[in-house]
């Protein structure tokens, strides 16, 4: 049960330590979603550096880290605060910008699945994969970049602004 920025699991109440709104889950979310940006970065680093193995499993981590995010603490919280009022709502910012960073996270999410198919595995065939990697990386880190700054923004629209 949710009670402002408290949220009740028995008798314990887990508030969010941010200073908003928020309950405890989506700001550790937010945090660990951060970290994870600089975690991205540091693996662009070490592919620059030519350490190709810790940038895969650096990146990987990452990838697979934020699945499990998605579907713990984003999934939920869109499906219940965001859908059933979408199609009315749309062009308000509290709806609106949580359905751009859900589509963009969710572009981003499978391009980087992919990517891991790709470039750690044999299962796809040699027609499915791609040979411009610089390119395809590039776009990757730039979109879950996006992804990252629409996450904050929604952040700050639902728990820290007054809409």
């Amino acid at each position: 049960m949710e009670l402002g920025n408290c949220r009740s699991i028995g008798r314990f109440c887990l508030k969010g330590f941010l200073g908003t709104q928020a309950g405890f889950g989506a700001d550790i979310n937010l945090v660990i979603q951060i970290a994870m940006g600089a975690s991205l970065i540091a693996g662009t680093i070490l592919a620059r550096a030519k350490r190709y193995a810790a940038h895969g499993a650096c990146q990987a981590a990452v990838l697979l880290l934020n699945l499990a995010l998605i579907f713990s603490v984003m999934w939920p919280s869109f499906q219940l605060q965001v859908l059933p009022r979408l199609p009315r709502h749309f062009t308000r910012r509290y709806y609106g910008l949580a359905t751009v960073h859900g589509v963009l996270g969710g572009v981003a999410e499978l391009l980087g699945l992919y990517i891991l198919l790709v470039a750690g595995t044999d299962i796809l065939p040699q027609a499915w994969r791609f040979r411009r990697w610089k390119l395809w990386m590039r776009v990757e880190l730039a979109l879950w970049l996006s992804v990252l700054v629409t996450g904050i923004g929604t952040y700050l629209i639902w728990y820290a602004i007054i809409p």
